[in-house]
């Protein structure tokens, strides 16, 4: 090893034999040696502070739902939510750890949401309809990883790897579906370090699912109800078979009349089609459309009108039917049960919008605002 031999030029002292192996500094003025030594210092202090502002790491592997191989880092802080599934997903396993909204929620829906979160900024989506967010506004955000929950197809892999590639940061695709929400909550609780949460929500998860799916063995297909879903104030936007956006109307066993219309995502039918298909019930994401269908004489000929089944889907924080399609439907399935088949499933609806939102919102609801989150979501009593 290279050693450095320094004699003070007061103190005459032989240099040491061994200079192979040694530097001897005999005749270098003192105050050079120390002005190097502090630049040397320096150095060292700039290379510490250059590193420190790099990300960390990558510790692990995690392969995701397009079949891409995420490395992630050791300790992950600060997530990026792709669009409004992931937004939900992010925020009921981890709230601590969303760095933004991908739209600043209402004030109607802040009154839902831990004060924590409730200004965050607005960070725009990645994906979906009307991307939004830039890579500046991403890079600002400076997230650990950027998670996407939805569909996962060619095209949102595609995707992911070219903003993977533009940022450098990690970005996982997580499947959507209904059918896989326990599993979307444990992989989420593995990538975000809270796997015991993620447990906790999944398992009522494995739960209501269970429930469904026995409830609706024993259902007869006759008893399961034709249904419209109306977007919109108009309530003509609606979705294809094969919609996410429906999907949990599948789920509960009833049959999305405008399937009749094709296969595919959302589409924009005409009153006369709804007519046509004569549903058993109407749900209307707005309260204007509720309101239009139950007193213009152009729908009265419905059976749903006829019947006065015709309820607005509750919305807040996050839809229970959609919008978005994400973890927040499973108490949409509660709400579906006891709207179509109260004798099946017997719910205690209320109790269990009670216990969702104080498990997965971290929210407990007054009784004023339990009954305005269903208000014209159930039959009059």
């Amino acid at each position: 090893m290279l050693e450095i031999c320094t004699f003070p030029m007061l103190r005459p002292a032989p240099c040491p034999s061994d200079a192979s192996t040694r530097i001897c500094l005999r005749d270098v003025p003192v105050r050079l040696i120390w002005t190097v030594a502090a630049m040397l210092k320096m150095a060292i202090l700039a290379a510490t502070l250059l590193f420190a502002e790099l990300p960390p790491a990558a510790a692990w592997s995690f392969t995701d739902d397009g079949g891409r191989i995420v490395e992630i880092p050791d300790r992950v802080s600060r997530v990026l939510a792709a669009g409004p599934p992931a937004a939900v997903l992010i925020y009921v396993s981890a709230p601590d750890k969303l760095v933004g909204w991908v739209r600043e929620p209402s004030a109607r829906e802040k009154e839902f949401l831990l004060p924590a979160v409730q200004s965050l900024p607005t960070i725009g989506r990645l994906t979906g309809q009307g991307e939004t967010a830039n890579m500046e506004a991403v890079l600002a955000a400076r997230p650990d990883i950027i998670i996407d929950v939805g569909t996962v197809d060619d095209r949102f892999v595609a995707l992911a790897d070219e903003i993977q590639q533009r940022t450098g940061i990690p970005y996982v695709l997580i499947d959507g579906s209904l059918a896989n929400t326990p599993k979307s909550l444990r992989q989420v609780g593995k990538l975000l370090g809270v796997s015991s949460r993620a447990d906790e929500l999944a398992a009522y998860a494995d739960r209501t699912l269970k429930r469904l799916d026995d409830g609706l063995a024993q259902i007869a297909m006759a008893e399961r109800p034709r249904v419209y879903y109306g977007r919109g104030p108009q309530g003509v936007e609606t979705g294809l078979a094969g919609s996410i956006n429906l999907e949990i109307l599948e789920a509960v066993g009833a049959t999305n009349v405008a399937a009749a219309a094709g296969k595919g995502g959302l589409t924009r039918v005409s009153p006369q089609q709804i007519i046509d298909w004569n549903p058993q019930f109407i749900l209307a994401y707005a309260p204007k459309f509720a309101q239009a269908v139950r007193v213009d004489r152009l729908w009265n000929q419905i059976a749903a009108v006829k019947d006065g089944n015709v309820y607005v889907t509750p919305t807040l924080p996050f839809g229970w039917f959609e919008s978005p399609p994400g973890v927040n439907r499973l108490i949409g399935i509660s709400w579906l049960e006891a709207l179509f088949y109260p004798k099946a499933f017997q719910v205690d609806l209320k109790g269990d919008v009670q216990a969702f939102f104080k498990l997965f919102y971290q929210v407990e609801l007054t009784d004023a605002q339990l009954d305005g989150l269903l208000k014209d979501a159930l039959p009059k009593t």
